[in-house]
């Protein structure tokens, strides 16, 4: 992971530049990036990311998170089990485990 400090913010769009810590050029950074964060980014923050290209060949942080701020749950991960498949997965594994403790109480 990759440090630097978030040097500007816009709020109503979503964005910002982070300064790297080891310099060179200002990062782009979208509040997509920063999936499960508790809070919104504030100009000063304390900004850990990775990079990668985006589809126009420019670079912007990737899986990034603030400093000391909370990462929340993986709701897509948590989700899934509202899914028809999660629920077929987990109808299945009812039916197995019923399955079992009648073949065992036989």
């Amino acid at each position: 992971m990759i440090k630097g400090v978030l040097k500007t913010w816009k709020e109503d769009r979503g964005f910002g530049f982070i300064s790297p810590d080891e310099g060179g050029k200002d990062i782009f950074i979208h509040i997509s990036a920063l999936k499960g964060t508790s809070r919104r980014p504030v100009t000063g923050d304390v900004i850990y990311y990775q990079v990668a290209k985006d589809n126009r060949g420019k670079y912007k942080a990737v899986n990034a998170h603030i400093e000391g701020v909370e990462i929340l749950e993986d709701k897509a991960a948590a989700g899934f089990f509202y899914t028809k498949q999660g629920i077929v997965l987990v109808m299945l594994a009812l039916v197995a485990i019923v399955a079992a403790v009648v073949a065992l109480n036989l």
